[in-house]
């Protein structure tokens, strides 16, 4: 949910910002791609749920693309418009959690093989190895954050 902190500890980030829209708020993104392909961008709605089931604390998280005026399509970047996640987060009872997701796009216009085999093999993998140090690492980095301000 810390846009600012997804800029620190992920690569792939380009463009990441909250955007006003009326009541809601949108997430405007763009994702580097590896050259010579053309970068992707997402303009999508989250929320948070935190939930209380028989006494466990479940943390939801869902997002979705969403069409907004306000953010249009920009040269030599892909639009992604078929974008959907969500995220259950519960702790395990111990030091660690257990982390459910659902994550779809459509990635849009010709992703060679090899990317998509690199991706598969390689690049969530290590997308979810730096998204787990990175939640390790959170509450050093919002304390001294705060102690900056």
């Amino acid at each position: 949910m810390d846009l600012e902190y997804r800029k620190q500890w992920d690569s792939y980030v380009k463009v990441l910002q909250e955007e006003e829209s009326g009541e809601d708020k949108v997430i405007y993104w763009e994702v580097k791609y590896p050259l010579p392909l053309s970068n992707r961008d997402y303009v999508y709605v989250r929320e948070r749920r935190d939930l209380d089931v028989d006494g466990r604390k479940i943390f939801v998280v869902l997002a979705k693309s969403v069409s907004a005026p306000h953010c249009p399509e920009k040269s030599g970047i892909v639009r992604v418009n078929g974008y959907e996640q969500s995220v259950a987060i519960e702790s395990d009872g111990k030091n660690g959690c257990k982390v459910f997701m659902y994550y779809f796009d459509n990635p849009g216009g010709l992703i060679p093989a090899w990317l998509v085999n690199w991706a598969a093999k390689s690049g969530v993998p290590n997308f979810l190895t730096n998204m787990q140090k990175a939640c390790k690492g959170y509450e050093e980095q919002r304390t001294k954050t705060l102690s900056k301000k």
